[in-house]
């Protein structure tokens, strides 16, 4: 009996747990999207800081978000994924492993207005490229490798001992067992660490304060020239993210509708980011499916 009734009581703290979450994120979501779905519309969402109401719209901010981000996570699953794939298959116990190993664990505890100081230093001042979307996206690339790689890794090594040795059997070798078999076994948790890295990505405002700005020229998204100071695919250009502009809108106040046009970006945001994840799961699914020939 002492037995049952610890069982119970356990599994309603648990229950009570998962409730209490549940409820503290329901609640979040919903006061942003309460204070903030009013304020979208088309206008707000493409129009310039200086153009809609008194405050503005939030146009090239979004923009830059999704661009940045499309930047970052070029650079980083690659790097990622290769990082992974060494320290699964390749890297031998030793000191040299033991020593990636507490690199990779000390930069994911990195706070990330540290690395945006780096990045100040590093990618804004020493390279000479000033605030721009490249020193941006190189810094977010150095906050997420620890993820990806971590991720990576742990995706490869839970794949079946069997697998592996079904494709060496097969005269394989070690390098298109990995490409062919490994890694698309793989590929629903390597994705879900880049989708995890790229939610980090969109939200992150410390880091671009430093290396990206807080400014953004006015862009001309009729030219596509990306050597162009105006054109927006321009990567030595300063640019404004949205988490950025919240922050600015905020800390500044120096519009008279700034509440409004936070409570409007942070719901983008929010929207932004489920949206993109739902996307990439589904899109993951079927590449998987594909990649596995699974039905």
């Amino acid at each position: 009996m002492n037995s049952r009734i610890t069982n119970r009581i356990a599994t309603g703290v648990f229950f009570a747990c998962a409730a209490l979450i549940t409820l503290v994120l329901a609640g979040l979501l919903g006061y942003i999207l309460y204070h903030g779905i009013a304020i979208i519309n088309w206008d707000f969402l493409t129009s310039p800081s200086s153009s809609f109401r008194a405050g503005g719209g939030i146009g090239p901010q979004l923009f830059n978000s999704f661009y940045i981000l499309l930047i970052t996570m070029i650079i980083t699953v690659p790097l990622g994924l290769g990082g992974g794939i060494y320290m699964a298959e390749y890297a031998k116990p030793g000191k040299l492993t033991s020593i990636i190993r507490t690199s990779i664990e000390v930069l994911a505890s990195l706070p990330s207005i540290v690395l945006g100081m780096f990045g100040l230093l590093v990618f804004v001042n020493l390279t000479g490229w000033g605030y721009s979307i490249l020193s941006g996206a190189l810094t977010l690339t150095i906050f997420n490798l620890p993820i990806m790689v971590r991720e990576c890794e742990d995706a490869i090594r839970a794949v079946p001992r069997d697998q592996r040795e079904a494709g060496l059997a097969l005269g394989t070798t070690h390098w298109h067992t990995i490409k062919k078999v490994l890694v698309p076994s793989a590929f629903p948790t390597i994705l879900s660490g880049a989708i995890l890295a790229s939610g980090r990505v969109f939200g992150e405002a410390a880091a671009l304060l430093f290396t990206a700005g807080l400014t953004t020229p006015r862009l001309d998204f009729g030219n596509w020239n990306p050597f162009s100071p105006d054109s927006p695919l321009n990567i030595f250009r300063p640019a404004e993210t949205l988490a950025v502009h919240i922050w600015a809108v905020n800390s500044e106040g120096l519009i008279p509708d700034a509440r409004a046009v936070a409570d409007g970006a942070s719901a983008v945001l929010i929207i932004s980011v489920l949206l993109f994840n739902l996307i990439a799961r589904a899109l993951g699914r079927f590449i998987h499916k594909r990649l596995t020939a699974s039905k």
